[in-house]
Protein backbone atom coordinates (compact mmCIF):
# COMPACT_ATOMS: atom_id res chain seq x y z
CA UNK A 1 0.00 0.00 0.00
CA UNK A 2 2.67 2.48 0.85
CA UNK A 3 4.18 1.87 -2.60
CA UNK A 4 1.54 2.68 -4.29
CA UNK A 5 0.89 5.95 -2.42
CA UNK A 6 4.91 6.95 -3.50
CA UNK A 7 4.15 5.70 -7.11
CA UNK A 8 1.27 8.08 -7.00
CA UNK A 9 3.09 10.65 -5.22
CA UNK A 10 5.85 10.37 -7.94
CA UNK A 11 3.31 10.20 -10.67
CA UNK A 12 1.18 13.19 -9.67
CA UNK A 13 4.32 15.04 -9.03
CA UNK A 14 6.11 15.18 -12.37
CA UNK A 15 2.89 15.80 -14.41
CA UNK A 16 2.60 18.68 -12.40
CA UNK A 17 5.96 19.64 -13.11
CA UNK A 18 5.33 18.88 -16.63
CA UNK A 19 2.77 21.11 -17.03
CA UNK A 20 4.30 24.02 -14.67
CA UNK A 21 7.21 23.91 -16.61
CA UNK A 22 5.61 24.52 -20.00
CA UNK A 23 3.11 27.31 -18.32
CA UNK A 24 6.68 29.23 -17.55
CA UNK A 25 7.55 28.61 -20.90
CA UNK A 26 4.15 30.38 -22.54
CA UNK A 27 4.57 32.92 -20.30
CA UNK A 28 8.08 34.26 -21.33
CA UNK A 29 7.69 32.75 -25.08
CA UNK A 30 7.81 36.26 -26.54
CA UNK A 31 10.30 37.08 -24.89
CA UNK A 32 12.11 33.35 -25.25
CA UNK A 33 11.97 33.43 -28.60
CA UNK A 34 13.31 37.42 -29.56
CA UNK A 35 9.56 37.81 -31.23
CA UNK A 36 8.54 40.77 -29.10
CA UNK A 37 9.49 43.27 -32.19
CA UNK A 38 7.26 41.22 -34.56
CA UNK A 39 4.26 41.35 -32.27
CA UNK A 40 4.30 45.40 -32.33
CA UNK A 41 1.74 47.77 -34.11
CA UNK A 42 3.43 49.15 -36.86
CA UNK A 43 5.12 52.44 -36.59
CA UNK A 44 3.78 53.83 -40.05
CA UNK A 45 -0.16 53.99 -40.55
CA UNK A 46 -1.92 54.33 -43.35
CA UNK A 47 -5.34 56.41 -44.73
CA UNK A 48 -8.36 54.19 -43.37
CA UNK A 49 -9.63 52.50 -46.21
CA UNK A 50 -11.82 49.73 -44.57
CA UNK A 51 -15.06 50.21 -42.50
CA UNK A 52 -15.49 48.80 -39.08
CA UNK A 53 -18.84 47.57 -37.22
CA UNK A 54 -18.08 47.96 -33.56
CA UNK A 55 -20.19 45.45 -30.91
CA UNK A 56 -21.23 46.11 -27.69
CA UNK A 57 -22.88 43.81 -25.96
CA UNK A 58 -24.40 45.00 -22.83
CA UNK A 59 -25.69 43.67 -19.75
CA UNK A 60 -26.87 45.88 -16.63
CA UNK A 61 -24.10 48.45 -17.83
CA UNK A 62 -25.86 51.61 -16.47
CA UNK A 63 -22.90 52.62 -14.61
CA UNK A 64 -20.54 52.35 -17.98
CA UNK A 65 -21.70 52.19 -21.23
CA UNK A 66 -22.52 55.92 -21.91
CA UNK A 67 -18.86 56.72 -21.11
CA UNK A 68 -17.03 53.68 -23.25
CA UNK A 69 -19.52 54.65 -26.01
CA UNK A 70 -18.53 58.09 -26.20
CA UNK A 71 -15.29 57.24 -26.50
CA UNK A 72 -15.45 55.03 -29.67
CA UNK A 73 -17.71 57.27 -31.49
CA UNK A 74 -15.15 60.47 -31.23
CA UNK A 75 -12.43 57.74 -31.54
CA UNK A 76 -9.87 58.68 -34.42
CA UNK A 77 -11.63 57.51 -37.68
CA UNK A 78 -13.86 58.79 -40.00
CA UNK A 79 -17.50 58.74 -38.72
CA UNK A 80 -18.75 57.53 -42.17
CA UNK A 81 -16.62 54.34 -41.54
CA UNK A 82 -17.30 53.73 -38.48
CA UNK A 83 -20.74 52.08 -37.09
CA UNK A 84 -21.49 51.27 -33.36
CA UNK A 85 -23.74 48.74 -32.26
CA UNK A 86 -25.06 48.35 -28.60
CA UNK A 87 -27.11 45.33 -28.07
CA UNK A 88 -28.97 44.48 -25.05
CA UNK A 89 -32.03 42.47 -23.76
CA UNK A 90 -35.35 43.76 -23.97
CA UNK A 91 -35.23 43.24 -19.89
CA UNK A 92 -32.51 44.95 -19.27
CA UNK A 93 -34.34 48.88 -19.65
CA UNK A 94 -31.74 50.12 -17.35
CA UNK A 95 -28.74 49.87 -20.10
CA UNK A 96 -31.23 50.42 -22.75
CA UNK A 97 -32.64 53.52 -21.20
CA UNK A 98 -28.75 54.85 -20.49
CA UNK A 99 -27.91 53.99 -24.53
CA UNK A 100 -30.95 55.52 -25.74
CA UNK A 101 -30.55 58.94 -23.85
CA UNK A 102 -26.25 58.90 -24.81
CA UNK A 103 -27.40 58.11 -28.63
CA UNK A 104 -29.59 61.18 -28.67
CA UNK A 105 -27.06 63.10 -27.02
CA UNK A 106 -24.40 62.16 -30.14
CA UNK A 107 -27.28 62.64 -32.84
CA UNK A 108 -27.62 66.20 -30.96
CA UNK A 109 -23.64 66.66 -31.93
CA UNK A 110 -24.43 65.29 -35.72
CA UNK A 111 -23.17 62.12 -34.98
CA UNK A 112 -25.20 59.89 -36.03
CA UNK A 113 -23.09 56.48 -36.14
CA UNK A 114 -24.07 54.71 -33.12
CA UNK A 115 -27.23 52.77 -32.32
CA UNK A 116 -29.16 50.47 -30.63
CA UNK A 117 -30.54 46.51 -31.31
CA UNK A 118 -32.82 45.13 -28.34
CA UNK A 119 -33.23 41.22 -28.91
CA UNK A 120 -36.31 39.31 -26.92
CA UNK A 121 -35.60 35.99 -27.62
CA UNK A 122 -32.88 33.32 -25.67
CA UNK A 123 -31.15 32.60 -25.04
CA UNK A 124 -29.97 35.96 -22.94
CA UNK A 125 -26.21 35.89 -23.02
CA UNK A 126 -23.13 37.41 -24.99
CA UNK A 127 -22.90 35.35 -27.64
CA UNK A 128 -26.44 35.42 -28.64
CA UNK A 129 -26.59 38.96 -28.61
CA UNK A 130 -23.33 39.28 -31.36
CA UNK A 131 -25.12 37.39 -33.52
CA UNK A 132 -28.13 39.76 -33.38
CA UNK A 133 -26.03 42.44 -34.18
CA UNK A 134 -23.82 40.76 -36.61
CA UNK A 135 -27.44 40.43 -38.95
CA UNK A 136 -27.32 44.49 -38.61
CA UNK A 137 -23.41 44.84 -39.76
CA UNK A 138 -22.49 47.32 -42.26
CA UNK A 139 -19.03 47.17 -41.92
CA UNK A 140 -15.97 45.13 -43.60
CA UNK A 141 -14.65 44.30 -40.16
CA UNK A 142 -16.27 43.24 -37.27
CA UNK A 143 -15.35 44.04 -33.51
CA UNK A 144 -16.08 43.71 -30.32
CA UNK A 145 -15.72 45.89 -27.15
CA UNK A 146 -17.12 45.09 -23.49
CA UNK A 147 -19.50 47.44 -22.23
CA UNK A 148 -16.37 48.63 -19.42
CA UNK A 149 -13.57 48.58 -22.32
CA UNK A 150 -11.48 51.87 -22.57
CA UNK A 151 -10.62 51.47 -26.92
CA UNK A 152 -7.65 53.45 -27.83
CA UNK A 153 -8.54 56.45 -29.75
CA UNK A 154 -6.06 55.21 -33.00
CA UNK A 155 -6.81 50.90 -32.63
CA UNK A 156 -9.27 51.18 -35.99
CA UNK A 157 -6.43 53.19 -37.75
CA UNK A 158 -3.91 50.58 -36.66
CA UNK A 159 -5.79 47.20 -37.15
CA UNK A 160 -6.80 49.13 -40.99
CA UNK A 161 -3.31 48.96 -41.80
CA UNK A 162 -2.45 46.06 -40.65
CA UNK A 163 -5.93 44.43 -42.27
CA UNK A 164 -4.87 45.93 -45.28
CA UNK A 165 -1.18 45.34 -46.07
CA UNK A 166 -1.09 42.12 -44.27
CA UNK A 167 -3.64 41.10 -46.04
CA UNK A 168 -5.14 38.66 -42.76
CA UNK A 169 -8.95 38.37 -41.94
CA UNK A 170 -8.32 38.13 -38.31
CA UNK A 171 -6.49 40.21 -35.68
CA UNK A 172 -6.86 39.55 -32.40
CA UNK A 173 -5.44 43.09 -30.38
CA UNK A 174 -4.18 43.58 -26.84
CA UNK A 175 -6.55 43.77 -24.06
CA UNK A 176 -5.06 44.77 -20.19
CA UNK A 177 -6.65 44.97 -16.97
CA UNK A 178 -5.06 47.71 -15.17
CA UNK A 179 -6.30 48.43 -11.65
CA UNK A 180 -3.88 45.99 -9.74
CA UNK A 181 -3.87 47.63 -6.51
CA UNK A 182 -7.58 47.46 -6.11
CA UNK A 183 -7.34 44.56 -3.79
CA UNK A 184 -5.25 40.89 -2.83
CA UNK A 185 -6.32 39.66 -6.05
CA UNK A 186 -6.37 42.04 -8.52
CA UNK A 187 -2.27 42.47 -8.99
CA UNK A 188 -2.38 38.43 -10.33
CA UNK A 189 -5.85 38.87 -12.86
CA UNK A 190 -3.94 41.83 -14.02
CA UNK A 191 -0.70 40.02 -14.70
CA UNK A 192 -2.24 36.72 -16.01
CA UNK A 193 -4.01 39.48 -18.84
CA UNK A 194 -0.62 40.57 -19.60
CA UNK A 195 1.18 37.14 -19.82
CA UNK A 196 -1.80 35.96 -21.79
CA UNK A 197 -2.13 38.57 -24.55
CA UNK A 198 1.66 39.36 -24.42
CA UNK A 199 3.42 36.66 -24.63
CA UNK A 200 1.01 33.23 -24.92
CA UNK A 201 -0.97 33.94 -27.77
CA UNK A 202 2.03 34.66 -29.93
CA UNK A 203 2.67 30.97 -29.30
CA UNK A 204 -1.04 29.75 -30.22
CA UNK A 205 -0.89 31.54 -33.34
CA UNK A 206 2.73 30.69 -34.45
CA UNK A 207 0.97 27.02 -34.30
CA UNK A 208 -2.53 28.20 -35.20
CA UNK A 209 -4.12 27.01 -32.72
CA UNK A 210 -5.36 29.92 -31.14
CA UNK A 211 -8.54 30.79 -28.47
CA UNK A 212 -9.39 34.22 -29.40
CA UNK A 213 -9.92 36.76 -25.99
CA UNK A 214 -13.52 38.13 -25.76
CA UNK A 215 -12.85 41.71 -26.98
CA UNK A 216 -10.84 43.86 -29.08
CA UNK A 217 -10.61 40.62 -31.74
CA UNK A 218 -11.33 41.79 -35.72
CA UNK A 219 -12.80 39.57 -37.84
CA UNK A 220 -13.41 39.86 -41.76
CA UNK A 221 -17.63 40.53 -41.47
CA UNK A 222 -17.94 37.93 -44.61
CA UNK A 223 -15.76 35.50 -43.08
CA UNK A 224 -18.08 35.40 -39.46
CA UNK A 225 -21.44 35.18 -41.83
CA UNK A 226 -19.84 32.26 -43.36
CA UNK A 227 -18.87 29.95 -40.12
CA UNK A 228 -22.60 31.57 -38.78
CA UNK A 229 -21.46 33.91 -36.20
CA UNK A 230 -20.37 32.37 -32.19
CA UNK A 231 -21.56 29.97 -30.92
CA UNK A 232 -24.87 30.92 -28.46
CA UNK A 233 -24.75 27.20 -26.17
CA UNK A 234 -20.95 28.42 -25.05
CA UNK A 235 -19.84 30.17 -22.21
CA UNK A 236 -16.62 31.22 -23.71
CA UNK A 237 -17.84 32.21 -27.16
CA UNK A 238 -14.33 33.42 -27.91
CA UNK A 239 -12.12 30.76 -27.46
CA UNK A 240 -14.58 28.47 -29.07
CA UNK A 241 -14.93 30.73 -32.58
CA UNK A 242 -11.23 30.98 -32.07
CA UNK A 243 -10.43 27.22 -32.52
CA UNK A 244 -13.37 26.67 -34.74
CA UNK A 245 -11.46 29.50 -37.04
CA UNK A 246 -8.00 27.54 -36.74
CA UNK A 247 -9.33 24.56 -38.05
CA UNK A 248 -10.48 26.15 -41.36
CA UNK A 249 -6.88 27.15 -41.54
CA UNK A 250 -7.33 30.96 -40.82
CA UNK A 251 -4.09 32.24 -39.27
CA UNK A 252 -4.59 35.19 -36.84
CA UNK A 253 -2.54 37.99 -36.45
CA UNK A 254 -1.75 38.61 -32.39
CA UNK A 255 -0.85 41.73 -32.02
CA UNK A 256 0.20 43.39 -28.49
CA UNK A 257 1.18 47.05 -28.19
CA UNK A 258 1.31 48.59 -24.56
CA UNK A 259 0.48 51.84 -26.57
CA UNK A 260 -2.75 50.52 -28.15
CA UNK A 261 -4.00 48.14 -25.69
CA UNK A 262 -7.71 47.93 -24.59
CA UNK A 263 -8.17 48.55 -21.20
CA UNK A 264 -10.43 46.53 -18.50
CA UNK A 265 -10.93 46.53 -14.71
CA UNK A 266 -10.55 42.91 -12.44
CA UNK A 267 -14.12 42.21 -10.97
CA UNK A 268 -14.85 44.08 -8.19
CA UNK A 269 -15.16 41.50 -5.69
CA UNK A 270 -13.82 37.93 -5.09
CA UNK A 271 -16.86 36.70 -5.46
CA UNK A 272 -17.18 38.13 -9.09
CA UNK A 273 -14.02 36.83 -9.73
CA UNK A 274 -14.74 33.62 -8.72
CA UNK A 275 -18.03 33.62 -11.23
CA UNK A 276 -16.13 34.97 -13.96
CA UNK A 277 -13.12 32.21 -13.96
CA UNK A 278 -16.01 29.16 -13.29
CA UNK A 279 -17.62 30.75 -16.49
CA UNK A 280 -13.91 30.70 -18.33
CA UNK A 281 -13.40 26.92 -16.92
CA UNK A 282 -16.73 25.78 -17.49
CA UNK A 283 -16.36 27.33 -21.38
CA UNK A 284 -13.02 25.62 -21.96
CA UNK A 285 -14.67 22.55 -20.56
CA UNK A 286 -17.37 22.69 -23.28
CA UNK A 287 -15.13 23.44 -26.09
CA UNK A 288 -13.14 20.69 -25.76
CA UNK A 289 -16.44 18.28 -25.64
CA UNK A 290 -17.82 20.17 -28.65
CA UNK A 291 -14.61 18.73 -30.44
CA UNK A 292 -14.03 21.12 -33.42
CA UNK A 293 -10.40 21.35 -32.44
CA UNK A 294 -10.27 17.37 -33.82
CA UNK A 295 -10.77 19.16 -37.20
CA UNK A 296 -7.74 20.83 -37.16
CA UNK A 297 -4.97 19.44 -39.61
CA UNK A 298 -1.69 18.77 -37.69
CA UNK A 299 -1.23 16.56 -34.24
CA UNK A 300 0.46 19.74 -32.85
CA UNK A 301 -2.57 22.02 -33.35
CA UNK A 302 -4.79 18.90 -32.04
CA UNK A 303 -2.28 18.76 -29.00
CA UNK A 304 -1.87 22.59 -28.12
CA UNK A 305 -5.94 22.72 -28.69
CA UNK A 306 -6.52 20.29 -26.16
CA UNK A 307 -3.87 20.80 -23.55
CA UNK A 308 -5.30 24.27 -23.26
CA UNK A 309 -9.58 23.37 -23.02
CA UNK A 310 -8.40 20.56 -20.69
CA UNK A 311 -6.22 23.07 -18.68
CA UNK A 312 -9.20 23.23 -15.91
CA UNK A 313 -9.24 19.98 -15.39
CA UNK A 314 -6.20 19.81 -14.41
CA UNK A 315 -6.62 22.67 -12.16
CA UNK A 316 -9.76 20.95 -10.78
CA UNK A 317 -7.58 18.01 -9.82
CA UNK A 318 -4.94 20.43 -8.40
CA UNK A 319 -7.31 21.77 -5.87
CA UNK A 320 -8.89 18.21 -5.01
CA UNK A 321 -4.96 16.83 -4.46
CA UNK A 322 -3.37 20.18 -2.16
CA UNK A 323 -5.17 19.47 0.60
CA UNK A 324 -4.47 15.06 0.28
CA UNK A 325 -0.87 16.35 0.00
CA UNK A 326 -1.08 18.71 2.94
CA UNK A 327 -2.05 15.52 4.89
CA UNK A 328 0.58 13.21 3.74
CA UNK A 329 3.11 15.77 5.22
CA UNK A 330 2.13 14.99 8.54
CA UNK A 331 1.42 11.50 8.32
CA UNK A 332 3.75 10.04 5.79
CA UNK A 333 7.45 9.86 6.33
CA UNK A 334 8.57 9.47 2.28
CA UNK A 335 12.22 8.53 1.09
CA UNK A 336 14.61 10.82 -0.28
CA UNK A 337 14.26 10.61 -3.32
CA UNK A 338 10.30 10.39 -3.54
CA UNK A 339 10.56 13.51 -1.52
CA UNK A 340 13.23 15.42 -3.62
CA UNK A 341 10.87 14.66 -6.56
CA UNK A 342 7.67 16.35 -4.94
CA UNK A 343 9.26 19.12 -4.33
CA UNK A 344 9.59 19.71 -7.52
CA UNK A 345 6.54 21.30 -8.25
CA UNK A 346 6.84 23.73 -5.01
CA UNK A 347 10.30 25.58 -7.06
CA UNK A 348 8.30 25.84 -10.50
CA UNK A 349 5.66 27.80 -8.60
CA UNK A 350 8.46 29.84 -7.07
CA UNK A 351 9.79 30.28 -10.87
CA UNK A 352 6.53 31.37 -11.63
CA UNK A 353 6.45 34.03 -8.78
CA UNK A 354 9.57 35.45 -9.76
CA UNK A 355 8.48 35.77 -13.44
CA UNK A 356 5.40 37.22 -12.43
CA UNK A 357 7.61 39.74 -10.01
CA UNK A 358 9.37 41.01 -13.22
CA UNK A 359 6.07 40.96 -15.18
CA UNK A 360 4.98 43.75 -12.62
CA UNK A 361 7.55 45.74 -13.13
CA UNK A 362 7.65 45.81 -16.71
CA UNK A 363 3.71 46.29 -16.56
CA UNK A 364 4.23 49.63 -14.67
CA UNK A 365 6.95 50.47 -16.74
CA UNK A 366 4.99 50.36 -19.76
CA UNK A 367 2.08 52.41 -18.37
CA UNK A 368 3.87 54.86 -16.61
CA UNK A 369 3.12 53.74 -13.11
CA UNK A 370 4.87 52.81 -9.55
CA UNK A 371 4.00 50.21 -7.67
CA UNK A 372 4.33 50.51 -4.53
CA UNK A 373 7.59 48.89 -2.42
CA UNK A 374 5.30 46.83 -0.47
CA UNK A 375 3.43 44.97 -3.54
CA UNK A 376 5.97 42.20 -4.02
CA UNK A 377 5.76 41.27 -0.55
CA UNK A 378 2.31 41.18 -0.85
CA UNK A 379 2.44 39.31 -3.63
CA UNK A 380 4.49 36.49 -1.95
CA UNK A 381 2.04 36.13 0.72
CA UNK A 382 -1.08 35.53 -1.77
CA UNK A 383 0.68 33.59 -4.06
CA UNK A 384 -0.36 30.54 -2.82
CA UNK A 385 -4.34 31.87 -1.45
CA UNK A 386 -4.89 32.74 -5.12
CA UNK A 387 -3.83 29.81 -6.85
CA UNK A 388 -5.91 28.11 -4.29
CA UNK A 389 -8.75 30.58 -5.41
CA UNK A 390 -8.22 29.17 -9.29
CA UNK A 391 -8.18 25.50 -8.42
CA UNK A 392 -11.76 26.26 -6.38
CA UNK A 393 -13.06 27.83 -9.35
CA UNK A 394 -11.82 25.20 -11.67
CA UNK A 395 -13.69 22.55 -9.24
CA UNK A 396 -16.53 24.94 -9.34
CA UNK A 397 -16.76 24.90 -12.90
CA UNK A 398 -16.44 21.07 -13.07
CA UNK A 399 -19.37 20.82 -10.50
CA UNK A 400 -21.57 22.98 -12.83
CA UNK A 401 -20.57 21.08 -15.95
CA UNK A 402 -21.75 17.44 -14.59
CA UNK A 403 -25.02 18.84 -13.13
CA UNK A 404 -25.68 20.25 -16.50
CA UNK A 405 -26.21 24.17 -15.08
CA UNK A 406 -25.25 26.44 -17.88
CA UNK A 407 -26.55 29.42 -17.06
CA UNK A 408 -24.28 32.50 -17.64
CA UNK A 409 -23.12 34.17 -14.54
CA UNK A 410 -22.62 38.07 -15.45
CA UNK A 411 -19.64 39.85 -14.09
CA UNK A 412 -20.31 43.46 -12.85
CA UNK A 413 -18.29 46.15 -13.87
CA UNK A 414 -17.52 49.62 -12.21
CA UNK A 415 -15.22 51.37 -14.30
CA UNK A 416 -11.88 50.93 -11.26
CA UNK A 417 -9.78 50.66 -14.20
CA UNK A 418 -10.79 54.31 -15.11
CA UNK A 419 -10.67 55.70 -11.71
CA UNK A 420 -7.21 54.09 -11.33
CA UNK A 421 -5.65 55.85 -14.49
CA UNK A 422 -7.22 59.11 -13.51
CA UNK A 423 -5.19 58.85 -10.19
CA UNK A 424 -2.22 57.58 -12.34
CA UNK A 425 -1.84 60.68 -14.24
CA UNK A 426 -2.44 62.72 -11.20
CA UNK A 427 0.89 60.86 -9.56
CA UNK A 428 3.21 60.90 -12.41
CA UNK A 429 2.29 64.62 -12.70
CA UNK A 430 0.42 63.96 -16.55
Amino acid sequence: MESLVYGALVTISVLLSIQAAHILYLMIYTWDQDVGELTKAPEELIEPRLSFTAIVPARHEEEVIATTLERMVHCNYPTTLLQVIVVCSVDDTGTIDRVAEKIDDLRREGLYNAELVVFDDLPINKPHGLNCALQRAQGEVVTIFDAEDEMHPEILRVINTVMSTEGVNIVQAGVQLMNYGSNWYSTFNVLEYFFWFKSRLHHHAKHNSIPLGGNTCFFSRELLARVGGWDETNLTEDAEIGLRMSSLGEHVRVMYDDRYVTKEETPPSLGQFIKQRTRWNQGFMQTLRKGTWRQMPTFHQRFLACYTLAFPYAQALLGLYTPVALLLIFVLHTPVPVALVSFIPVLLLIAHFLTAAVGLREFTDAHGMVPSRTTVVKMAFMWIPYQLVLAYAAVRALRRQLSGQGNWEKTKHVGAHRTTLENEEVRSGA
